[in-house]
Formats: C-alpha cells, sequence, structure tokens
C-alpha cells in the first residue's frame, strides 16, 4: 500500500491543482452557484477515487511483491496480476532466474571438478607420504624423529584439505551411533603419542567407563584430534598438563579439554571459529591457518554438537564439546 500511496501521490496532488485552478476561473468568471461548483469537484474527486482504487486492486499483487524482499527464488517464478507492467515485471524475473540458474550450474560443474581433482590429488599423495613413513624406520635417532615430524606435519596437512573437500557432502556422510566415549578418546591419544612425547606434554583423561554418547565415529575423530592438537601446540613450552574431563547434568553431556597454555587473547575469542583467522596467536606460531576450528565448528553444527570456549591470557584455554 505504501508503494502504491507514492506512485500515485504526483497525481492526487495534480488533480488538487487542477480542481483549484478550476475553481478559481470560476470566480474570477463571477460564477457564484456555489452548489453547482462543490458538485463537480466531489464527481472529479469521485472519480479519481474509483480509479485508484481499480489500480490498486488490479495491480496488488504487484505492488505486494515489489514491497516485500525476496526469500527464495522461487518466489520470483509466482504468477501476478492481468496488469501490463505486472505480465512485464514477471517476464524479466523469469529471465533473470533462467540465467542465474544457468550460471550456478555452471560454477557448481566446476566446484565438482575441482574438489573431485582434489580428493584424487590427495589420495596420491597419500601413497609417497606412506613410503616417507618406511624410510624414517631405517634412521637412526635423532634424524628418525626429526623426519618423522615433517611427515606428520605433512599428513595433517593433507588431511585437513581432505576434511575440507569432504564437509561439502557432510549431509550425505555422517552415521550417528551410540558409542562408548572413552574408547573414542583413547583411540584418538593413541594416534598422538609421539606428538605428546615430542612436545612434553602428557594428558589426564577423567572419563568415566562405559560412557556412551550419540555422535559419528569419523567426525568425532577428526573434531577431537584438532582441539587435543591445538592444545598441545598452544602449551608446549609453557605446561606439560593437559587435562580432559567429562561432565554430565540433566541436560548436557560435555567433553572438555583444558591446557595451561599462552590462552586467546579476548577480543579474539569471538572470532576464532571464523575462517582463516589466526588472530594474535597466529602471529606468533607460524603454522596456524585458521581452519582446524572453522572446520570443527561446521561439523558440530551438522552433527547436532555445540562447541564452546573459556580462555585466560597466559593462563590456559577450555574447549567444551557439548553433545
Amino acid at each position: 500500500m505504501k508503494l502504491f500511496i507514492r506512485e500515485h501521490l504526483l497525481l492526487v496532488i495534480v488533480q488538487c491543482i487542477q480542481m483549484s485552478t478550476f475553481m478559481g476561473i470560476l470566480l474570477l468568471a463571477q460564477f457564484d452557484d456555489i452548489a453547482i461548483i462543490a458538485y463537480c469537484i466531489f464527481i472529479s474527486f469521485f472519480i479519481l477515487l474509483l480509479y485508484l482504487i481499480y489500480m490498486y486492486w488490479t495491480r496488488r499483487h504487484f505492488y505486494k511483491k515489489m514491497s516485500n524482499p525476496i526469500a527464495t527464488l522461487d518466489v520470483s517464478l509466482e504468477k501476478l496480476d492481468m496488469a501490463p507492467i505486472s505480465q512485464h515485471l514477471q517476464k524479466v524475473l523469469k529471465t533473470q532466474y533462467n540465467a542465474y540458474e544457468s550460471n550456478r550450474l555452471a560454477l557448481e560443474k566446476k566446484q565438482e571438478q575441482y574438489f573431485m581433482f582434489l580428493d584424487r590429488w590427495i589420495h596420491q599423495m597419500k601413497t609417497p607420504v606412506s613410503v616417507l613413513n618406511l624410510m624414517a624406520k631405517d634412521l637412526d635417532e635423532p634424524e628418525a624423529s626429526n623426519f618423522q615430524e615433517e611427515i606428520d606435519r605433512l599428513q595433517k596437512g593433507l588431511n585437513m584439505v581432505l576434511y575440507m573437500s569432504r564437509i561439502r557432502t557432510m549431509e550425505h556422510d555422517f552415521r550417528i551411533q551410540r558409542l562408548d566415549l572413552l574408547h573414542m578418546v583413547q583411540d584418538v591419544m593413541k594416534e598422538h603419542k609421539r606428538l605428546f612425547i615430542r612436545n612434553k606434554v602428557y594428558p589426564k583423561i577423567h572419563i568415566p567407563e562405559n560412557t556412551m554418547i550419540e555422535t559419528d565415529e569419523k567426525w568425532f575423530h577428526f573434531i577431537w584430534t584438532q582441539l587435543v592438537e591445538n592444545a598441545v601446540k598452544y602449551s608446549a613450552g609453557k605446561s606439560n598438563q593437559m587435562d580432559i574431563v567429562y561432565t554430565e547434568t540433566n541436560k548436557r553431556k560435555v567433553l572438555s579439554v583444558s591446557d595451561e597454555g599462552v590462552g586467546i587473547p579476548e577480543e579474539d575469542i569471538r572470532r576464532i571459529f571464523d575462517p582463516f583467522y589466526t588472530g594474535a596467536n597466529g602471529r606468533v606460531f607460524r603454522e596456524s591457518t585458521g581452519i582446524g576450528l572453522y572446520l570443527v565448528k561446521e561439523v558440530c553444527t551438522y552433527l547436532g554438537h555445540h562447541i564452546e570456549v573459556e580462555s585466560t591470557v597466559h593462563k590456559g584455554t577450555t574447549f567444551h564439546l557439548v553433545f
């Protein structure tokens, strides 16, 4: 209605000016029959009112669509009134919709080809990494440890790219099961033995036996690996302790990992889950990419979990994974 009024306001103003001019001419001509003048003015405005009502009623869908933002593209294909301007608008919207769909499908095809290439490349890279692992076993210390550390860094980077590629189709790639939490956490800890020893950070696990949670095993492994590796990276050289604690209330099941490392500045906490954001710590720890926690947040959203963080600079950080 507001758009209709704004569009026809000038017409009403012109009509008022026209009637005023008409009355002025009659009065100057010494035509003093006020009743006839008033009747003419009434008829004129009555006809104007009928015209405005007709215009609004026949174009009401057009004005409604023009006044409200389009929530989805499908709305642009809805039929409008039979008025010429409405029909023309519908043709324009349909043309734009078809052009958009064509561009979208072309971009999706290119993106799919890119991710397909990326997946194949990652799997091809796993073969030389496996060979390097075998070669590392034939080396003596400390060369073997240094060599293995670089291999682990390469493997971590490849896995990160692989998971980032897979997350686009995650809705088709997860299965919620009832799983033993302690067993899954211990599996991640065993895989990171060298990381703990190399950085002299040792985890303490406080999870009761037979603690069952509902999640996807593969994606939980990814989430927990990211949180554990971050805890080790940001506490190495500052503290040798990392606590893994499970708590449960009537409403929440929470798995927490706490370190006594450098902590996260307050101004960075609200942005640590943004893609490619590394913050103040990222300028000190050059290996930070700003991808890990972003992917953790995305995976948690898909799985129906929730991730929370508490941190104090120079005292440490705690991440809470809420099931």
